[in-house]
């Protein structure tokens, strides 16, 4: 069992430092398929070596990849996440900088999955068979929760899925594949609240 690293709540320094399209999709194709090259990340992304090699060593000084120093075979250096859960908090103070920054992040995060679970919605059977979809779930459940049931809820899945995060980090083994979790739990922003239900704002969090 490996123990949990301490999460990473990122401060603005680093925020910038992440707030480059090109940067969230190299983090996050680190984070779902594990370590690359510059040259392998640039073939994904329709990139120079050049632009990813820049834009990874952008990430290192900010603490959000380093390198795999036991792959590197002479000048080929290859690159893999910092493995630390990261917490990205919205704007809580009215700053325009740090507003812009989050919204990059958040929206090309959710970009980059949005296009995994369409490439897994459109070639999943064929590219891994009947087994592993049933295996899988794509699931929308829809409640009338107060603001307290919400964190409660939101409370539990963290213990959940921090429970295999434990068990299963870093695990190499025959059979394994990359399988990427998402748990979203928010309040419609068109919704109509039940009457004497107060809100208040949390956290949004991208691991």
């Amino acid at each position: 069992m490996n123990d949990a690293p301490d999460e990473r709540v990122i401060d603005m320094a680093a925020l910038k430092g992440l707030a480059h399209p090109l940067r969230v999709q190299l983090l996050e194709a680190l984070a779902a398929y594990g370590p690359a090259t510059a040259s392998a990340l640039a073939e994904r992304f329709g990139e120079s070596s050049g632009a990813t090699s820049y834009h990874l060593r952008q990430l290192e000084r900010h603490g959000f990849v380093r390198e795999d120093a036991a792959r590197g075979v002479g000048r080929e250096r290859w690159w893999e996440r910092v493995p630390q859960p990261i917490r990205l908090e919205m704007d809580r103070d009215g700053d325009p900088a740090r507003r812009a920054a989050s919204e990059l992040v958040f929206s090309e995060m959710q970009r980059f999955r949005n296009q995994r679970l369409a490439e897994y919605l459109a070639h999943g059977i064929e590219e891994f068979g009947v087994a592993w979809v049933e295996s899988s779930s794509v699931r929308t459940s829809n409640l009338q929760l107060t603001r307290e049931q919400s964190a409660a809820l939101v409370r539990d899945l963290d213990a959940v899925l921090e429970g295999y995060l434990r068990r299963y980090r870093g695990q190499v083994v025959a059979g394994a594949r990359p399988v990427q979790i998402h748990l979203d739990v928010f309040p419609l922003v068109d919704g109509v609240a039940i009457p004497g239900d107060v809100g208040g704002s949390e956290e949004s969090r991208g691991k």
